[in-house]
């Protein structure tokens, strides 16, 4: 059975028990209870979750993503985190994971599509900014064999059924376009099957910590 580990904020949190569901007879899936936040968060508590989790080293694909949290801008002042720092510590964190599972192929998901227009006028966060993050992602990891796997083209597209509020898409519909788009692309870079996933069965409080570790 293959091993896989999802890491990433609350956008992973949306689709993580979906995608565990989905490989339910084919991978073992691994993620973090707690939101990995800003990508310096990632850098910071990644060995830790490893640990509490349980997680093997011999991890086959590790699927991760950081950037929503550092693209706001908040009263009129430049992104959280500014865009050379976050390139720097993108490229930090691809070298920590291949450290942590040295078996592991990499993959970055880039951040997500947000509904601007619904942002207050005190923290807003604009597409045009995380385009250039992502882009900042990409390069910073040039080089190296890790995988891209674009969830900004999946959402920037994605019809109103898909979103629950301006950022995320936790609705079934939601999850299923996002969830999809992360199963596939594990899929095609493992070899291994997914089932389908019936959204109006699927329990995702069948998975207690206890179950996908913290």
């Amino acid at each position: 059975m293959k091993k896989i580990v999802l890491i990433g904020d609350s956008i992973r949190m949306g689709y993580d028990k979906y995608v565990k569901e989905a490989f339910g007879e084919t991978a073992e899936v691994c993620y973090p209870t707690d939101n990995c936040r800003f990508a310096t968060y990632i850098l910071r508590f990644v060995h830790e979750w490893k640990k509490k989790g349980e997680w093997p080293d011999d991890v086959d694909l590790v699927h991760w993503n950081a950037g929503l949290w550092d693209v706001p801008e908040i009263m009129g002042d430049e992104p959280v985190t500014p865009i050379e720092h976050y390139a720097v510590q993108i490229a930090r964190i691809d070298k920590r994971l291949r450290l942590l599972f040295p078996n592991a192929k990499i993959v970055f998901a880039t951040s997500t599509a947000v509904q601007e227009e619904k942002f207050g006028p005190v923290f807003k966060r604009h597409n045009a900014t995380i385009e250039a993050f992502n882009a900042a992602a990409i390069k910073a990891l040039e080089g190296t064999d890790t995988v891209i796997d674009d969830l900004y083209a999946v959402t920037s597209t994605a019809p109103e059924e898909c979103h629950s509020d301006m950022t995320h898409y936790s609705t079934p519909a939601g999850i299923e376009r996002v969830g999809g788009k992360v199963i596939e692309c594990i899929s095609r870079e493992l070899g291994i099957e997914a089932k389908a996933v019936d959204m109006d069965t699927f329990y995702p409080e069948a998975y207690p910590k206890k179950v996908i570790g913290n």
